[in-house]
């Protein structure tokens, strides 16, 4: 009896770690991430990760001192999450940015292997992901991120949803999977578990920059576009920024702003995209500068 209990004891084990494996693959799949002066930076379901390590004791007001720029104060860093296997501190905070978008951030702190104190925030918009969060805290914890998600701080070639797309010298990161090149127009997608989640944040992409000083939406309609091989439907939107102050809009030297809004299923995936250029980029005879043909075709 006591040996048929440890067969089913084991047998339990290897498959919680099969269904770990499994799930921490499809994660990577769908996980991009950059590093730059000790910060490394990923984007996954549409979630903005950072995650940096320092050297002090795990305690409220060495992690208020040592991590300023995550904003986080020391009379903030009271609790931690019970469901973790090992001591950390955890924080929740949320700002209301329109009547439609809720900036959630949440933020975890804990010793890794090095005894360093690690520190991670999660940004979301509408949403909080804690499964995937707590996930991605403990590969963090055991060091067991692959190389392979990461990009070059300088590009010469992009990871798009599992297509590498060469690009040359001439392209700059503006965030993580936020790509522009000059003339060419900018690019900037998330990788999703579902075509819901994709949808939404495409969805709250559309109304954040509808409530930013971008000008005037002169034209909104809907187009048939080929995205990745694949038939969909992308929302097209139109700005006129004649009139606008913005140094972005000064160094475009532009008057229109032309954003193409996607959310479709890619390599069994799901991408949301937002694509933009402005009407004195490189405008080829398909309609589209040469980024933007990267991925899309119109019909």
């Amino acid at each position: 009896m006591i040996e048929k209990t440890k067969l089913l004891t084991l047998i339990l084990l290897l498959t919680t770690c099969f269904v770990f494996g499994q799930d921490s693959t499809s994660l990577f799949s769908r996980l991009n991430g950059i590093s730059n002066s000790g910060i490394d930076f990923f984007n996954v379901d549409g979630i903005e990760i950072t995650v940096q390590k320092v050297e002090t004791e795990l305690n409220p007001k060495n992690i208020s001192k040592k991590f300023k720029n995550l904003s986080v104060r020391e009379k903030e860093i009271t609790s931690s999450d019970s469901t973790m296997e090992f001591p950390n501190y955890y924080v929740s905070k949320s700002k209301v940015a329109t009547e439609q978008l809720t900036m959630n951030m949440n933020y975890y702190f804990f010793k890794n292997a090095e005894d360093k104190v690690v520190g991670i925030s999660f940004i979301t918009i509408n949403k909080t992901e804690k499964e995937l969060e707590r996930k991605f805290a403990r590969l963090i914890k055991d060091n067991a991120i692959p190389k392979e998600v990461y990009s070059s701080l300088n590009i010469d070639d992009i990871n798009f949803a599992g297509r590498k797309i060469p690009l040359g010298s001439g392209c700059r990161w503006m965030g993580i999977n936020n790509v522009q090149c000059p003339y060419w127009g900018q690019l900037n997608w998330s990788v999703h578990k579902t075509l819901e989640d994709a949808t939404s944040s495409v969805n709250n992409q559309f109304m954040s920059i509808k409530a930013g000083n971008k000008g005037k939406i002169v034209s909104d309609t809907t187009v048939a576009v080929i995205f990745e091989g694949a038939e969909t439907n992308a929302k097209k939107i139109i700005f006129d920024i004649t009139g606008v102050n913005s140094v972005l809009v000064g160094m475009s030297g532009g008057k229109t702003l032309t954003v193409y809004f996607i959310a479709a299923p890619v390599r069994n995936n799901f991408v949301s995209c937002v694509m933009s250029f402005w009407n004195n980029d490189q405008i080829n005879p398909s309609g589209l500068p040469p980024l933007l043909e990267q991925v899309m075709k119109l019909k």
